[in-house]
């Protein structure tokens, strides 16, 4: 019956990860959101796009997406110390938010194609290592404030966040840390575009708005 509950969870937490909540918000404003700005169905290309609500509500349900089979992992099938891999181990809530993550930026929705997966491994993280991702979100906001662009928000927090799981994470919590190792490489080969783009000096900010949808999205 334990191995069931796993199953389950790992199905969910990949399917729940796979929601394609900025395309869904795209759709609902009337639009095909991979065919604007980027062309990336995430909170960054919504924001630019369709604007502020739109924006905070991607990233609402993406951040969500994380953090609830994460925080179901961690109260339900975590034990801290626990070396029984059947049941209690780190590897459980690790596997459950990896694959939230893995479903966000490999939706079967969306043939396989989604976003970056930033804000669903914010979520995750916000379970998994509350102090140490807090910290991130601070990285992440001062990156935005002196460069304009979410993509090098997004990076910066990456990088710090196995920093910060290293220096605050408690002991039961260290092992995490190989999943933030794991999603920094990931955040980086994700945003490979991006730092093409940001080399070029032709990175989108995140100020930037499309305008005249209707008329072909033609850019301000």
């Amino acid at each position: 019956m334990l191995h069931l509950k796993i199953a389950i969870l790992f199905v969910t937490s990949y399917l729940l990860g796979g929601i394609p909540t900025g395309y869904i918000v795209g759709r609902l404003h009337g639009i095909d959101i991979r065919k604007h700005g980027s062309g990336n169905p995430g909170t960054a290309n919504v924001y630019r796009t369709l604007g502020k609500v739109p924006g905070l509500i991607t990233f609402a349900i993406d951040f969500l997406k994380g953090f609830a089979p994460a925080l179901v992992a961690m109260h339900y099938f975590f034990i801290p110390g626990s070396t029984d891999f059947s049941k209690g181990h780190w590897w459980l809530p690790v596997t459950a938010g990896a694959l939230a993550i893995a479903g966000h930026i490999w939706t079967v929705f969306l043939r396989f194609r989604g976003g970056k997966g930033v804000a669903t491994a914010a979520g995750v993280f916000m379970a998994l290592l509350p102090v140490p991702t807090a910290g991130a979100f601070v990285v992440f906001a001062i990156a935005v404030a002196l460069t304009g662009h979410i993509s090098v928000g997004s990076m910066s927090a990456s990088v710090a966040l196995p920093v910060l799981c290293f220096l605050l994470a408690r002991d039961y919590q260290r092992p995490f840390t190989l999943l933030a190792l794991s999603v920094c490489a990931l955040i980086f080969y994700t945003h490979i575009a991006n730092i093409r783009r940001i080399l070029k000096g032709s990175e989108l900010s995140f100020k930037h708005r499309e305008e005249n949808l209707e008329k072909g999205g033609e850019k301000k």
